[in-house]
């Protein structure tokens, strides 16, 4: 008797310790998520620097990104096999056109400049940087632009029209679908000039494709480059959810901003064949361009710029409702 009383107190204990650490996170299961990712780019760093420090799991929540090139990261949410997605607020309109029973929308902003440089043959050298003399200098330039509709390819063939060139006629674009090949279609001599960012930009320097960039996107200003979206059922459905995942962003934002050190020791991880003196490098050009959002906030004058890209190019002239397509409701609550 006194046995089986024993192992009954052993039994309670077990279970007591074993629901002990559930209470403390051991057998709770996080929310899984899963962010799509047009490619793997240093601009994410806040998104990356958010998974790497805990920031979500503290919410409760099990963050990991796929990268979906070709401009499939925002079909990858639309199909489900995503949560959400990192991208420009144009991509989602242009994927919400016709699809109104269940748009993408953007919740926080991440990457808050046109993340795109030009850069020239390092033979090359733009000497007058006024409007004329940029058209002059890339007219019969072969342009490796990136794929077409992506946003390097969109910003390229906007500043062209700007400029008075005709995309078509008066440069040849090279629309190669992996934009790291940009260094070396420049190297061997099959295109005068690539857009880019970093790691791309230093790369490229250091194995003499180009020199430095002769004209940055982000002096555009204000831009929703990179925004985090989701659908509208997921907002109805788990706003908690998505509460917990901007909360945890703005963490990532405050830290890229606030603190460079610890911004390096996490790019070291998320690019650890590049070399040291490139990520610092990409860094300093990060923080030169003010490239990320302070405050997670996407404003309206930032969305109209790339829309305003995708009308004049042509690619979507169907205009937007901002309040539709933007949600600014949980960054608001995590700052009272």
């Amino acid at each position: 008797m006194k046995k089986l009383k024993w192992a009954l107190s052993l039994l309670m204990v077990s279970a007591l310790l074993l629901s002990g650490c559930g209470a403390a996170g051991g057998s709770k299961t996080a929310e899984k998520i899963v962010i799509a990712e047009p490619v793997h780019l240093i601009a994410y760093l806040p998104l990356y620097a958010a998974i790497d420090k805990g920031y979500f799991k503290q919410e409760g929540l099990n963050v990991s990104t796929i990268t979906a090139t070709g401009g499939a990261h925002v079909t990858t949410v639309v199909s489900g096999d995503a949560w959400g997605v990192i991208g420009g607020p144009d991509s989602t309109q242009i994927a919400n056109a016709g699809k109104s029973k269940d748009p993408i929308v953007s919740v926080v902003n991440v990457v808050d400049r046109a993340n795109v440089y030009l850069m020239a043959n390092s033979k090359l050298q733009l000497k007058d940087r006024s409007d004329k003399g940029l058209a002059a200098f890339l007219k019969g330039k072969t342009i490796a632009a990136g794929r077409y509709g992506g946003s390097p390819d969109l910003l390229t063939r906007w500043l062209l029209i700007k400029l008075g060139l005709n995309p078509e006629k008066d440069v040849k674009l090279e629309e190669q679908g992996d934009a790291a090949a940009a260094v070396s279609l420049v190297s061997q001599g099959q295109a005068d000039i690539a857009n880019g960012a970093e790691p791309q930009i230093t790369e490229g320097i250091k194995k003499g494709a180009w020199s430095e960039p002769f004209y940055g996107f982000p002096s555009l200003g204000d831009y929703a480059y990179s925004v985090i979206s989701v659908k509208q059922s997921t907002i109805k459905k788990e706003p908690q959810t998505v509460q917990k995942f901007v909360n945890a962003m703005l963490k990532g934002l405050k830290l890229i901003n606030e603190n460079k050190n610890e911004a390096l020791k996490i790019l070291k991880k998320e690019f650890p064949t590049t070399s040291e003196a490139s990520l610092k490098a990409a860094l300093d050009r990060a923080y030169k361009d003010q490239l990320w959002s302070k405050d997670g906030t996407i404003s309206p004058a930032a969305v109209a710029k790339p829309l305003d890209v995708v009308a004049k190019t042509g690619v979507y002239t169907k205009g937007y409702d901002f309040n539709k397509l933007v949600d600014m409701s949980f960054v608001k609550n995590a700052s009272k």
